[in-house]
Formats: structure tokens, C-alpha cells, sequence
């Protein structure tokens, strides 16, 4: 929409905004679900652990492969229709995972879950943009934003309920109530966009960005337990990545029509948008990732209390949102996003002084304070990126934003796990250098006498310990670098006009 041309508030906007949500939190929480249901599901199906890790991995691959489609497949087809047919598609695959009689099945049916409702999420946030006025972003931006990233949070909760209360198959039957409801919704309130009937498909470019993204992801899932660069797959695999990336840079900078236009990312906002919105996605899922094993394992805490303790940080989250959907529609986002980058660090900054006496109360405030911090950055963030942007780029910029936001999360929680893996390996190896006849402290607890042998398994198992505390402090060190490394990013974004609606 033009600026000139004042804008008209369609009818029946809060019922376009709930069912648009109801997918993209369908769509989010499925992301997670299944997590806690693949020990379930390994049982059910006679599987290794390395085959049933393909559930997740599936999903993942396949929807960060056709997300960057999303902006072609909108225009070629239109978005209302390109919307209710992901959402069918989503619902019918979900069906057919829960049905699964074997493993290649299940991996089958989630294959078509993630190419399904890899679209959803980027459509969701250009519709949004485009029923709120431009002075409104930031609350659409916020509406959005909690049902994306409430999905991680809620995720493993609602799949832990489902399968203890009625089996591993629910977490993927929950879908079609939800799904129903948002068709319903998309039919009756959604406008039809126009079609672009001849619009041309850049196969070349769309093959180039899937290999690319592709072998990255596998090479993120599967490094850990390959030994990474050691092994010959993960190094066939970086390779592919790099070199598949740069053909598909050097593909859509000569084409005349490429998959990506080009032209977009002479947008600062926008590019410096997706880099900022990249290195926040490492922070994002990383805590979330190495916290449980860390209150479970060092800790000992059952599980239920781990669920509890953690959960503050996604109600945090959802009022730094709610909260920031307003102020971005007063004050210059840059200054949202960096009270929220300081709040942040700050966070992290308490948790990388965790000892093992931390209390359940230290858990829960810099859980919050992080997810306030995530949500005060998200909404003023998505609002500046598309700020200065030519809204017919508005669908491929909004996958492209969920594109990176993932990629960026992957990497994370795969940098986190190599990182404190390697951390724990070199503290134990360096605390253990101290344990000598020589060292008085070892002397006097008499290791040659009888009884020495139990004393030194559980000397060993202290300094395991340790090491582990020092490995995961070193990750919340990492994390707060990286928030402190992305904040000067914010000084090169460019602040939009404040012209009311």
C-alpha cells in the first residue's frame, strides 16, 4: 500500500489475526513436540537411537529447505490459497505420522510436515503486516511473535502431557482440531491476492539454496555424534554447503530472474535486519537447550521441577512482547532493541556466575529477565527490518527472516553442545593434573590405604563435576558475547518515519 493512500482497517480484523496465529502456533509448537515423545517412540518402532533422532531431524531439514519458496509460491498461486493449502497439507501429514506402522514412514510423514508448514510462519507475519497500518507494526509484530516463539516453550510440555496421558501419537493428532479452525478462519476472512499465472520458477536457484541449507542442517544434527570434522560426512557436508552457497550468490547476481530478487537487500534495514535477527537466533534456543541437562544432571532435579522453573523465561518472553508491541509504535526501535540487548547480557551475565548451589529462585529471574530481554529485541527488530522495505518484497523478506532466525538457532544449540563437550574434556583433563602423591591435599586422603580406591572414584567424580559447572559457565560466557558483539549492528539500522494510520 502506497503512502499516500490512507489506510482502510479491513472488516473482521481480529478474526483474521486469530486464525493466521492459530497456524503459526500450530506450525511452532510442532517444531518441539515431539521431542519428548521420541524415547516412545523409539520403543515403538524398534529403532536406534540414531534412526529415531531422523523424526526431528526430517522436520527440520525439510522446513528449513521450502521456506525461502514461500515469496514465489504466494505470488505464483496467491497467499490465501498458498496459506489454506499448507495448513491442509500440514493437518493431512500430521494424520499420517500418527498412523505410521515403521520408522520410514514416520520419517516420511514428517518430511511433508516440515515442507507443509515450513510456509506457515512467514505468510502468517505478511498478512499481519499488511492488516495493521505501518504505526501498528509493532503490535502485529508482537501478536505474531508470541505465537512463534511460545512454540519452543510449550512444546515439550504439551508432548510430555499427550504421551503420558495417551500415547506418542496425540503430539502429532493435537493438530487437526487446531488446523480446522485456522482453515475455517483463512476461507472466511482472508482476501484473495493477486495471481501471477506466468510468473517463471529459478529451478537452478532453488536447487542451489536447497543443497546449501540442506547440508548444513544435516551437518548441525549429525556433528555431534559423527566427532564433527573428523568424520568425512560432516566434511562432504560443509563443503556442499559453502560451495552451493556461493553458486547460488553468483546464480542470482547473473540470472535475469532469480529465486531471490537481489535488488531487496539493497534494503539496509533489511539486511542488517536478517544479520542482527541471525546471531539473536544463537541465543535463542541455546539456553533452552543446555539448561535442562544442567539442572537434571549436576543438579539432580526430577523433571517436573526443571518444566517449572523454566517456564517463567516464556512468560517473560510473552510480556517483553506484549509490552514492546505498544512502545515500538512510540520511540525509535533502535533504543527498544538495545534496552533489550542490555537486558540480555545482563541475564546472561548472572548465569555464567552459577555455582551448584544455585537456587531454584536464581533460575527462575534470569529466565524471566532473558526472556524479557528476547521479547524487547524480537517485535521493534521485526518491525525495523521491514520498515523502509517495498512491500512487494514483503513475503520472501518475512521468510527469509524465519529462515535465518532458525539457521541461527541450529547452529547455536550444535556450537553450544561441541563447545561444552570439548570444555568439560579439557577442565577434567586440567583439574586431574593436580591430583598427585605430591599434592598434600591427595596425600592426606590416603589413596594407597584400604578404602583409597572408592576415595578416588569419587575424587574422579567431583572433578567431573566440576569440569562439567566450568563447561556449561563457559557456554552462558559465549552466549553474552554474542549479544555484546550484535549490539553495535544496531547503530547501522536506519529509523523509520512515525506517521500515524
Amino acid at each position: 500500500m502506497s503512502a499516500d493512500r490512507p489506510f482502510i482497517v479491513p472488516r473482521n480484523r481480529a478474526m483474521i489475526t486469530l486464525s493466521v496465529m492459530l497456524a503459526t502456533t500450530m506450525q511452532a509448537i510442532d517444531t518441539t513436540i515431539a521431542n519428548v515423545a521420541l524415547p516412545h517412540m523409539q520403543g515403538a518402532m524398534a529403532a536406534t537411537q540414531d534412526q529415531i533422532s531422523w523424526v526431528l531431524t526430517s522436520y527440520i531439514v525439510s522446513a528449513a529447505i521450502m521456506t525461502p519458496p514461500t515469496g514465489f509460491l504466494a505470488a505464483r498461486f496467491g497467499r490465501k490459497r498458498l496459506f489454506i493449502g499448507a495448513v491442509s497439507g500440514f493437518i493431512i501429514a500430521s494424520m499420517l505420522a500418527g498412523a505410521s506402522a515403521n520408522l520410514g514412514q514416520l520419517v516420511f510423514f514428517r518430511l511433508m510436515q516440515g515442507a507443509f508448514g515450513a510456509s506457515l510462519v512467514p505468510l502468517s507475519q505478511a498478512v499481519l503486516l499488511d492488516v495493521y497500518p505501518r504505526h501498528q507494526h509493532g503490535r502485529a509484530i508482537a501478536i505474531w511473535g508470541v505465537g512463534v516463539m511460545i512454540g519452543p516453550v510449550l512444546g515439550p510440555t504439551l508432548g510430555g502431557w499427550l504421551t503420558e496421558t495417551f500415547s506418542w501419537r496425540w503430539v502429532f493428532y493435537i493438530n487437526l482440531p487446531v488446523g480446522l479452525m485456522a482453515i475455517a478462519g483463512l476461507s472466511l476472512f482472508v482476501k484473495r491476492t493477486y495471481r501471477q499465472k506466468k510468473l517463471p520458477f529459478d529451478w537452478m536457484g532453488f536447487a542451489l539454496l536447497s543443497l546449501s541449507i540442506g547440508a548444513l542442517q544435516m551437518m548441525l544434527d549429525r556433528g555431534q555424534s559423527q566427532d564433527w570434522f573428523f568424520a568425512y560426512e560432516i566434511i562432504i557436508e560443509a563443503v556442499l554447503a559453502l560451495l552451493c552457497l556461493y553458486l547460488f550468490i553468483v546464480h542470482i547476481m547473473t540470472t535475469k530472474r532469480p529465486f531471490l530478487d537481489p535488488v531487496m537487500f539493497k534494503d539496509r534495514n533489511l539486511s542488517m535486519g536478517l544479520g542482527f535477527m541471525f546471531l539473536i537466533g544463537i541465543i535463542f534456543l541455546s539456553t533452552m537447550a543446555i539448561l535442562p541437562p544442567f539442572l537434571q544432571t549436576l543438579k539432580g532435579w526430577p523433571v517436573v521441577l526443571t518444566g517449572m522453573v523454566l517456564a517463567p523465561r516464556g512468560l517473560g518472553l510473552m510480556l517483553g512482547m506484549l509490552v514492546m508491541g505498544r512502545l515500538a509504535e512510540r520511540y525509535d526501535a533502535r533504543l527498544l532493541i538495545a534496552g533489550g540487548m542490555v537486558i540480555i547480557a545482563i541475564s546472561l551475565y548472572a548465569m555464567s556466575r552459577f555455582t551448584l548451589d544455585v537456587s531454584a529462585t536464581d533460575i527462575i529471574w534470569t529466565g524471566f529477565t532473558q526472556g524479557l530481554g528476547l521479547g524487547a529485541v524480537f517485535v521493534p527488530m521485526g518491525v525495523i527490518t521491514f520498515a523502509t522495505l517495498d512491500e512487494k518484497y514483503r513475503t520472501e523478506a518475512t521468510a527469509l527472516f524465519s529462515l535465518v532466525r532458525n539457521i541461527g538457532s541450529s547452529i547455536g544449540v550444535s556450537i553450544s553442545f561441541a563447545l561444552l563437550a570439548r570444555n568439560i574434556q579439557i577442565n577434567h583433563a586440567e583439574l586431574s593434573a593436580h591430583i598427585t602423591p605430591y599434592n598434600p591435599l591427595v596425600s592426606a586422603m590416603a589413596l594407597d590405604q584400604p578404602g583409597g580406591l572408592l576415595r578416588l572414584g569419587l575424587l574422579d567424580a567431583q572433578i567431573t563435576q566440576q569440569a562439567a559447572l566450568i563447561g556449561y559457565l563457559n557456554d552462558f560466557r559465549f552466549m553474552m558475547a554474542i549479544a555484546i558483539f550484535a549490539a553495535p549492528l544496531i547503530l547501522l539500522l536506519r529509523a523509520p518515519n512515525k506517521k500515524g494510520g
